[in-house]
C-alpha cells in the first residue's frame, strides 16, 4: 500500500465531519473509537492514539497509516492536530478530560454497564451491519468474554503452546459459554516464521511488545485465513478499568508515581497510544482488520467517572468491568483472574528458549533482544561459542 496521498483527506475510524467538529471544540472524546489520518489538510491523531498514524521525519508533508510505506517513519503524538509538513511534535490539540469520581455507585455502575453492553453490540456489527466477517480473539478473561457476548455467533480464536494458561481458560470459558473456540496451537516455527514479519511491521525488536503482538498476530492470521475480515479485541480494559497490579498496589507501587489508584489509572492511560499502534499494526500484518469496543468514547467517559474503590476494591481488580459482565457471561468467566498475554501463552517463555538455545544466555544484556535483532539480520551476530547451559 501506498503512502497516502495528502490531498486525499482520508480518516480511519470517524467520518471527517466528526473530527472537524472536534477540532472546532476541542472535545477530547467526541464519541468514537479513535481516528488517525488527514483532514482539510492537517493530520490529526485522537487523544488516545488508537489509531497509528506515521510520518516521514525527513519530510513530514509524507504520511502513513503503515510504517512501512515510509523511508523513516515517526508517530505522529495522540491528540494533536498538525498542518500538513510541519513538525508533528508540538502541543497536542486534545488532552484527556479530568472527571470527578462519580458520588453514586449505582449510578456509576450503570453507566459502565450501559456503554460497556451498546459498544460490544454495536460497535462489533460493522455500524449496525453484518458481523459475518468478525470473529473474536478470546483468552478466556473477562475483557474478551464480555466482547464476545456481543456477538454469539461469532467464532473465537486463541493461541498458545501446549498446556498454556491462556488455552486452558479458554477452553473452559468457551464451554461455560457455549462457544465455538477454535486453538492456534504454537510452536517453535510459528515464532521464528512470524517475528521477521512484527519487526517490519512494527518497527520494534524489544521482547516485550513482540511477546505480546506474537499471538495476536498469529491469532489474526488463522482468522484470516478462515476467511474472517475483522477480529474483536478486549483491548483497553486492563488500562480504563484498574487492571494492572501497579494500579491497585498505589501508592505503594515504585511504577507509578500518582497517590491513588485514580491517579495509577491515568498515568496508566498514558500508554495506550504506543500499545495500540503495536496491536493494530500486528493485526493488519495478519490482514485482517482490528476491532476494539471497549476503547470506544463512550466506555473511555464511564471509566473515567468511576471512583477507586470501583476500580479496585481490595484483592479484586476491574470491579465496575466485573459488575457489569454480571449476567452476560457465567460467574467462574466473570470473575476468573487472567495471566499477561504473553505469560499465560507461554510466548515469552518460548521465545526466551529459542534464544538460550541460539547461544544467547540470560547472564548477557538484553539476550533476547540480541538474538531476534540478529533473526531479522539487524543487529548484533550471533555470540561466540559459550560453555554455559542453554
Amino acid at each position: 500500500m501506498p503512502a497516502a496521498d495528502p490531498s486525499d483527506g482520508v480518516v480511519h475510524g470517524a467520518d471527517p465531519a466528526l473530527v472537524r467538529r472536534a477540532i472546532e471544540t476541542g472535545e477530547a472524546l467526541p464519541g468514537s473509537a479513535g481516528f488517525s489520518g488527514v483532514v482539510d489538510g492537517a493530520l490529526v491523531r485522537d487523544v488516545l492514539g488508537r489509531r497509528p498514524l506515521f510520518v516521514d521525519a525527513a519530510d513530514p508533508s509524507t504520511w502513513a497509516f503503515d510504517r512501512r510505506n515510509l523511508a523513516d517513519p515517526v508517530s505522529a503524538p495522540a491528540g494533536t492536530v498538525t498542518a500538513l509538513g510541519d513538525d508533528p511534535g508540538g502541543e497536542p490539540t486534545w488532552t484527556l478530560p479530568e472527571f470527578a469520581p462519580t458520588s453514586d455507585d449505582e449510578r456509576a455502575l450503570t453507566a459502565v454497564r450501559d456503554a460497556v453492553l451498546d459498544r460490544v453490540r454495536l460497535g462489533t456489527s460493522g455500524d449496525g451491519g453484518s458481523a459475518d466477517d468478525l470473529a473474536v480473539a478470546f483468552s478466556g478473561g473477562v475483557d474478551s468474554a464480555v466482547v464476545a457476548a456481543g456477538v454469539p455467533d461469532a467464532p473465537c480464536y486463541v493461541a498458545g503452546f501446549e498446556g498454556s494458561h491462556d488455552v486452558a481458560a479458554a477452553r473452559e470459558a468457551a464451554e461455560a459459554m457455549d462457544r465455538d473456540l477454535r486453538v492456534v496451537e504454537l510452536t517453535h516455527e510459528d515464532l521464528l516464521d512470524a517475528v521477521p514479519t512484527l519487526v517490519d511491521a512494527l518497527g520494534r525488536t524489544n521482547p516485550m511488545d513482540l511477546s505480546i503482538a506474537l499471538p495476536l498476530f498469529l491469532v489474526a492470521e488463522r482468522a484470516a485465513r478462515d476467511g474472517f475480515e475483522r477480529l474483536a479485541l478486549g483491548q483497553g480494559a486492563d488500562e480504563l478499568f484498574g487492571g494492572y497490579a501497579k494500579v491497585a498496589k498505589a501508592p505503594d507501587d515504585p511504577r507509578v508515581a500518582a497517590d491513588t489508584i485514580r491517579g495509577a489509572r491515568r498515568e496508566v492511560l498514558a500508554t495506550i497510544p504506543g500499545q495500540a499502534e503495536r496491536d493494530v499494526l500486528a493485526v493488519r500484518a495478519a490482514g485482517i482488520e482490528p476491532v476494539t469496543p471497549l476503547l470506544h468514547d463512550d466506555v473511555v467517559v464511564a471509566a473515567l467517572e468511576l471512583p477507586g474503590h470501583l476500580l479496585v476494591d481490595g484483592d479484586e481488580r476491574k470491579v465496575a468491568l466485573r459488575e457489569a459482565a454480571r449476567g452476560i457471561v457465567p460467574d467462574a468467566v466473570r470473575t476468573a483472574d487472567k495471566k499477561a498475554v504473553q505469560y499465560g501463552t507461554y510466548v515469552s517463555r518460548e521465545l526466551d528458549r529459542l534464544a538460550r538455545q541460539a547461544g544467547y544466555k540470560r547472564r548477557m544484556e538484553n539476550h533476547v533482544e540480541r538474538y531476534v535483532r540478529d533473526l531479522v539480520g539487524d543487529g548484533p551476530v550471533r555470540p561466540p561459542d559459550d560453555d554455559g547451559d542453554a
